[in-house]
This record gives C-alpha cells, structure tokens and sequence, in this order.
C-alpha cells in the first residue's frame, strides 16, 4: 500500500482573466435656468358673436350725425336765402365746427391705437421672456425704441441702450436690457403719481361733507391718474382710450382680485392703532386712498409695455407708510 502512495508535488495553478464587468455610464444633463413665466397683465377677451349693441349704438349715432347734417344745411340755405353775407358766415362757422369734430376723430382713433399698440408690445415681450424667442425679442426692441425715441427724457436712456445693445446675445436678456434702460425710470414717477393721487384722495374725501362729492371725485382723481400713467408709458388716452383702460384695468382687478380688502390688510392698520386713533371719517379716506393706489397699480401693470418681474413688482404694502403719514419718504415727491 505504500508504494501506490503518491509523493508530494507541487501545481502552478493560472488564474484565467475574468471578463471585467460593463459599469453603466451615469450621464447628468444640465438642467435648463428655470424662468418664471411672464403673464400679460391685462385678460384677453374671447371673440363674442354678433354686438347687438355696439350696432345699435352704432346705426343710432349714424342716425343723428344724419339728422344734424341735415339740419344744419337747411339753416345754412335759409341764412343764405335771407343774406348772403350771413350764409357765408354760418357756412364758415360749420366748416370750422365740422374740422374740430374730425379733429377729435383723429384724435380718439391715435389714442386707442396708441393703447393698442402698447397692448401688441405686451404680448410680444411676453412671448419672448416666456420661449426665449429670437425674432419676438427683436420686435420688442424695435417698438420700444419706435415708442420711446419721440420722448426726450428717453432720448438720453436709449443712448445708452445702443451702446449696450451689441453686448447681449441672448434674446431674454436683450429684452430685460432694454426694460432696464427704457421702462425701469418710468416706474419711478409712476409710484409718484400713484402716491400723489392717493393722498389727495385721502385728504379731500376726510374733509368733504357730501358721500355723493366723495364718488364723483374719487372717479375723477382715478380717471386722471390712469390718464398721467398712460402718458408716462407711452400711450395718447384720448377719451374713448381712457375709458378702455378704465375698462381693462377694472378687468385685470376682477381676475387678480385686487379691489377686496382682506381682513389681514385692514390689521395691517388697525393692528397699529393708526385707524383706531383717528376718526371714522379719516378711516374711509385711508380706505379710499388705498383703493386708489390699487387701482393705480393695476393701471401701471396694464401700460407698462414690458410686463415686469414679480420680485421687482411694486406692492401695495410698499405704500402704506406714505398714505398713512402723508410724508415724502421713499420714492414720494
């Protein structure tokens, strides 16, 4: 048995290489800079059917405007059938009457298109913020230096801007360039108007003794602030245009549901004492001053051309200290 033993022996044992195994590559894309979402400021109304109204009133004034021109030229044939000399005169009188009426005709049709072409500059800003679209950015630009070359307190900004302009590659940021240089001064004298208008709401509503006064000239102050603020964007707000952005800002204050005065807006005041220690009569001015800076608010997002930055965006809160002191402190005059 000890013959079939086996000795010792040694083995070299060779390690066959393993197929290394496949790590999956893990690939991180950059995440496109999120870019808060521009809304135009004011609702785009859906097309209606046919305006029975606006027909109405339309074939009524048609109507009338028939009825004087004839009026008027059987009077001139009767002036002239009794002198000749007072028939020329009521002609020279009508024909002046008649190129002051299609003076104001003129000047109603600027002003609303004025109002609408600030309209068509909104929604091409706001295009552009939102997709980063070249040729919306280029169209936006070209209005607004189109709107604004024609002012002179804007002739130094745009300078400025073309000195700039070559810099900017980037269509969002060419947009917001322009805003910065054009739009952002006006924002300026546009808190001062609100805040001018707003205290003299304020004060002349405490000191009138009528509720019927108070409306009329709460409406009053209101239209002539919304008026001054379309000036200062750029827009002519001829009668007619005053009333459409009465309309579109009581609109956008309807969607935004600005006119409601919260309960923790009125302890904004009252929590302070400063309604509390002044007399009922001050506190429905307060409170009508501050409608009044809301109103004018909205007006300002209505005709700003470029819609703005929410964080840049002025509040109502930011007037408070102003309404309530009647002090020239921040941006006040």
């Amino acid at each position: 048995m000890t013959k079939n033993l086996r000795g010792p022996q040694a083995f070299i044992i060779e390690e066959k290489p393993h197929p290394k195994k496949l790590k999956p590559e893990i690939t991180f894309e950059a995440e496109p800079p999120v870019h808060e979402i521009v809304h135009v400021p004011h609702a785009v109304l859906p097309a209606r059917g046919t305006r029975w109204g606006s027909i109405f009133i339309g074939a009524t004034f048609t109507f009338f405007s028939l009825w004087a021109g004839l009026t008027i030229t059987k009077m001139i044939e009767s002036f002239f059938q009794s002198s000749p000399f007072l028939g020329w005169v009521a002609l020279s009188i009508a024909s002046l009457a008649g190129l002051a009426a299609l003076a104001i005709v003129f000047r109603e049709i600027y002003g609303l298109a004025r109002l609408r072409r600030i309209e068509k500059i909104q929604l091409m800003a706001a295009h552009a913020l939102n997709q980063d679209d070249a040729s919306s950015a280029m169209q936006t630009v070209a209005a607004l230096t189109s709107l604004y070359k024609a002012k002179a307190d804007s002739a130094w900004n745009l300078k400025n801007y073309e000195t700039h302009a070559n810099d900017i590659i980037d269509p969002r940021d060419r947009v917001r360039l322009i805003e910065r240089f054009l739009v952002d001064p006006l924002d300026e004298n546009a808190h001062r108007i609100i805040a001018r208008r707003a205290r003299r709401v304020t004060l002349l509503t405490t000191v009138t003794p009528a509720a019927a006064l108070d409306v009329l000239f709460v409406a009053a102050q209101n239209l002539a602030m919304m008026r001054e603020i379309a000036t200062l964007y750029g827009g002519r707000p001829s009668t007619l245009a005053t009333f459409k952005l009465a309309r579109m800002v009581i609109t956008h204050l309807a969607i935004a549901g600005g006119m409601a005065l919260s309960e923790n807006f009125l302890h904004l005041f009252v929590g302070k004492g400063i309604l509390g220690r002044l007399s009922a009569r001050f506190g429905e001015g307060a409170v009508n001053g501050i409608l009044t800076a809301r109103i004018g608010l909205a007006a300002c997002e209505v005709c700003r051309p470029i819609p703005q930055d929410v964080t840049k965006r002025e509040t109502l809160a930011s007037l408070m200290k102003e309404l309530t002191t009647f002090g020239s402190t921040g941006k006040s005059e």
